[in-house]
C-alpha cells in the first residue's frame, strides 16, 4: 500500500471529533509500569491488537501526561483490562489522584517484566515496549506481549457514549 498526501481536512473540529468518538465503544484498561523510573498507571481506552505473530498490541499515551516519562524510561508495561464493577478504580487512575493512592486502592502482583498486574482484572498483558511512533499529541506504543493472564468468569467493562457499560459473555445471557 502506498501512502499519498491527504487532502486538506480542516473542517473537523476537536469538539466534533470527540463527539463522534463517543460512538466508538472500547474496553477500559489500566496501563501500569514499574522500573528504574518509578511506578505509574493510567486509564486508557486507546488500546488494540496489532498482530498475533509476535503477539503485539498498541497503547496510545499523551506525551503531555505526567506518566509519559516513566513509561518511556521503564520500557515495560502491563495492560490490565477491567471487569465490570471496577469503575471506581478506572476513575481513580483516570484523574489527578496521587500515584501512591491509585495503587493503594487495589491489590497488585508484579509480573516477570516488572509491571504491576491488577488482581481481579479480566485480562492482563505483560509487555515490553518495542517501538514508539509519534502522532499528534500522543505516542503510539507498540508493545510485544511476553505473558498474559485471563479470568473469563467475569463480565467486561466498556466505555461507550461517555459512560461505563457492562459487557456480558455470550454464555452468560
Amino acid at each position: 500500500m502506498s501512502l499519498h498526501a491527504l487532502p486538506d481536512v480542516t473542517g473537523v473540529s476537536q469538539q466534533d471529533f470527540r463527539h463522534a468518538m463517543a460512538s466508538l465503544g472500547a474496553a477500559v484498561n489500566i496501563v501500569t509500569t514499574d522500573g528504574p523510573a518509578g511506578r505509574a498507571g493510567f486509564t486508557a481506552t486507546a488500546v488494540c491488537s496489532v498482530t498475533d505473530t509476535p503477539p503485539t498490541l498498541l497503547v496510545c499515551l499523551n506525551r503531555g501526561a505526567s506518566v509519559w516519562p516513566l513509561f518511556r524510561e521503564n520500557g515495560v508495561l502491563c495492560v490490565n483490562t477491567l471487569a465490570a464493577g471496577q469503575e471506581t478504580l478506572s476513575t481513580l487512575f483516570g484523574g489527578k489522584t496521587a500515584m501512591a493512592d491509585r495503587f493503594a486502592a487495589a491489590r497488585w502482583h508484579t509480573l516477570p517484566g516488572g509491571s504491576p498486574q491488577l488482581v481481579g482484572a479480566l485480562v492482563s498483558f505483560d509487555c515490553v515496549i518495542t517501538q514508539a511512533v509519534s502522532a499528534g499529541t500522543h505516542d503510539v506504543l507498540l508493545c510485544e506481549v511476553m505473558a498474559l493472564t485471563r479470568d473469563e468468569a467475569k463480565p467486561g467493562l466498556a466505555w461507550f457514549d461517555r459512560g461505563y457499560r457492562t459487557l456480558l459473555r455470550q454464555d452468560a445471557r
